[in-house]
């Protein structure tokens, strides 16, 4: 067979359902391989989508989502999407085709050593340069993307060894173990926890990915300890349990800043450093941090460990549960911490301000969802209002990158997510900045017929960046320009599109929506002046 059969044949054995790309010149062999396969390619608008796309699908199987590009520009492009699932730590594969080899020694029409390009945003790539390594290599790269902390991988296949007439046989899969904790480390973390008057966990997506919010749950209600998220750990604790803080990372003064200023011991589970830097919660280092990990803590001198318990967070949470004894505590200051970020909610639930403040679209959403259903946030000033206010029951419901927190991904994010999780509601929470980066997606989600929501924040600019601007020098810099009619936009490509006139409309619209079980486009105008009055408000903050 031909080396582009044999990798097809590998990633079936890998039980690769989807490949997300674009085809080229350079890969038209594999190509041709995929017509005989099960594997369904899915044609993307643009590269850094079909990474997009496959991250958020690794993300919800815990399964490597694959991404493939041509050479030169299309691996560049694949670049942006691959580097935002390694340090949002969703598993993927991408594959490049290639220069043939006996072109890489100069300069080529469209060649460049994609090897040393990928290597700094990557576990692990390689170039096949025989056909006959396939296997060891498409093997390796599937066991590096899910090992702990998972991440991307990259493949690297020539043309013209893609064509080459070889032999062999997919490698079967193994599957993964994790250590557990010692018997003695587990006494010194249950020590620690035990000699703490104001203990504080900040849970974060190792959580989600180590299946171990049951444990979470268990060990907060055994020992009274209150529970602050990350906006990727959202769901670890349901938002309306008693010891839920919510969520932290906007990095200024909020509410949950009282509980990191009250607490003399922070236990940090499945926390990811990438995502929210210690000196925001832990601004002069002198809270001691209990680390739950699967690997040891970063070194920070903003998070000065005290004990690193590292391996399976699940069976580690376990067993440190087993060896606590029972604890109340005086949280009254949490109830206090979450009536008031509650209130902050409830009291837009009403409001008929148009165009509609953020807080009145994020309560609208959370009304009419399920607990199960999926909401994806790209980047933008919604992604702070929605980490801050959308409350979460489960965990992965609430998908916001924060590692590479790259723009764009919400909607290729919702075509992944909606594949991975065909019987949940998907919605992509837009700003029209972002969503013009990678909106051309829309005609990839009709095409496949995903009923996926798009929910779009309109306000005529980059928002966030305004607000930044905004709170540092007190006026705006280049952030405006103009939008295309987005209902006249979506509606060419066959979706659906509703236009908001007015608050009332709203929620109203994402019924519709739902009910109708199709691709929908929702515009929604946005009233930012909300960000500032935030800033102020939070300014003011006294714990």
């Amino acid at each position: 067979m031909k080396a582009a059969e044999l990798l097809v044949k590998c990633l079936e054995e890998e039980g690769v359902k989807y490949i997300f790309g674009i085809p080229g010149e350079e890969n038209i062999d594999l190509m041709d391989a995929l017509l005989d396969s099960t594997i369904n390619f899915i044609v993307t608008r643009h590269e850094t989508s079909a990474a997009f796309m496959a991250g958020t699908y690794g993300r919800l199987t815990g399964k490597p989502g694959v991404c493939l590009a041509t050479l030169g520009p299309g691996a560049t492009n694949l670049l942006t999407g691959v580097a935002n699932a390694n340090m949002d730590l969703n598993p993927i594969v991408a594959i490049t085709g290639q220069a043939s080899l006996d072109r890489q020694h100069k300069i080529s029409h469209q060649y460049y050593d994609l090897i040393h390009i990928y290597e700094p945003v990557t576990k692990w790539n390689a170039q096949i340069k025989k056909g006959e390594i396939i296997p060891e290599a498409v093997r390796k790269a599937f066991q590096v993307s899910t090992q702990d902390k998972p991440g991307a991988v990259h493949i690297d296949l020539p043309n013209d060894v893609a064509g080459m007439e070889v032999q062999g046989t997919p490698l079967k899969g193994i599957v993964h173990t994790l250590t557990e904790a010692g018997d003695q480390v587990i006494k010194q973390a249950a020590q620690l926890i035990e000699q703490a008057e104001h203990p504080l966990i900040l849970a974060g997506n190792g959580i989600t990915r180590g299946h171990a919010a049951d444990q979470l749950r268990a060990l907060v209600e055994k020992v009274n300890i209150p529970v602050v998220h990350t906006f990727m750990g959202k769901g670890a604790l349901p938002w309306t349990h008693d010891l839920s803080l919510f969520t932290a990372g906007i990095g200024g003064n909020d509410y949950i800043t009282c509980g990191f200023n009250h607490s003399d011991l922070i236990i940090a589970i499945g926390f990811d450093i990438s995502e929210y830097a210690p000196s925001k919660w832990n601004p002069n280092g002198t809270t001691s941090i209990l680390h739950i990990d699967t690997e040891e803590a970063e070194t920070d001198q903003y998070y000065p460990v005290k004990l690193n318990v590292v391996g399976d967070i699940k069976q580690n949470l376990d067993k440190i549960h087993m060896v606590l004894s029972p604890k109340e505590r005086n949280n009254s200051w949490v109830l206090n911490v979450r009536n008031k970020a509650l209130a902050e909610l409830q009291q837009f639930s009403d409001d008929t301000s148009f165009p509609l403040k953020p807080q009145k679209i994020i309560s609208d959403l959370r009304a009419v969802l399920k607990e199960e259903d999926i909401v994806i946030s790209d980047v933008g000033a919604h992604k702070v209002w929605m980490g801050r206010m959308f409350h979460t029951y489960q965990p992965n419901t609430c998908l916001i990158s924060n590692g590479l927190a790259s723009m764009g991904i919400a909607v290729p994010g919702a075509i992944g997510a909606k594949l991975a999780q065909p019987n949940r509601t998907v919605v992509a929470v837009c700003g029209d900045g972002s969503f013009q980066m990678t909106g051309a997606e829309l005609e990839t989600a009709k095409r496949l017929n995903l009923p996926i929501i798009v929910l779009l924040w309109r306000d005529e600019g980059y928002g966030l960046i305004e607000w930044h601007q905004l709170k540092k020098f007190n006026r705006p810099s280049h952030i405006k320009f103009g939008n295309p009619d987005f209902v006249q936009l979506a509606s060419s490509y066959g979706f659906e599109a509703l236009q908001i006139n007015r608050a009332e409309e709203l929620k109203p619209a994402l019924e519709k929506a739902i009910a109708m079980n199709k691709p929908v486009f929702i515009d929604c105008p946005v009233d930012y002046s909300e960000n500032m009055k935030l800033t102020e408000k939070l300014s003011h903050l006294q714990c």
